[in-house]
């Protein structure tokens, strides 16, 4: 009988530790992890730039949404030195929120954008 119940008690156990696992960005990659070195803008801030912000409806060419353009380098160098891409992204005061409607930025892409902003906002 107390081998049931010590077996029940470590399978029970067991079950409890495996199943409560959450993989998220911040846990998964802290910021220690986070890639700042070797930050350009065609490896780097270009695919979050495609992915969050140059789409259909929001800052690509075709629509250019407040008639910021995203997409491609100039458009977006334009925006970066002017300090409103990192206000905005930063959800900074006096600066509309971006992504519009959608989560924002993790902290790593943050300190990425803001790295390559800092570096010049080069064609790299």
């Amino acid at each position: 009988m107390k081998s049931k119940l010590l077996f029940a008690l470590t399978v029970a156990t067991s079950l409890f530790l495996t199943s409560c696992y959450n993989d998220n960005e911040e846990d998964l990659y802290p910021a220690g992890a986070c890639e700042l070195t070797a930050v350009t803008y065609a490896t780097t801030v270009k695919p979050i730039m495609q992915a969050s912000c140059a789409m259909a409806g929001c800052h690509n060419n075709a629509t250019a949404s407040a008639g910021v353009r995203l997409e491609d380098y100039a458009g977006l160098k334009t925006i970066a030195t002017s300090g409103q891409l990192i206000g905005a992204i930063n959800h900074s005061s006096g600066f509309s929120a971006m992504p519009k409607n959608m989560a924002k930025l993790s902290q790593c892409q943050l300190d990425q954008i803001k790295k390559w902003v800092d570096d010049g906002a080069l064609d790299n």
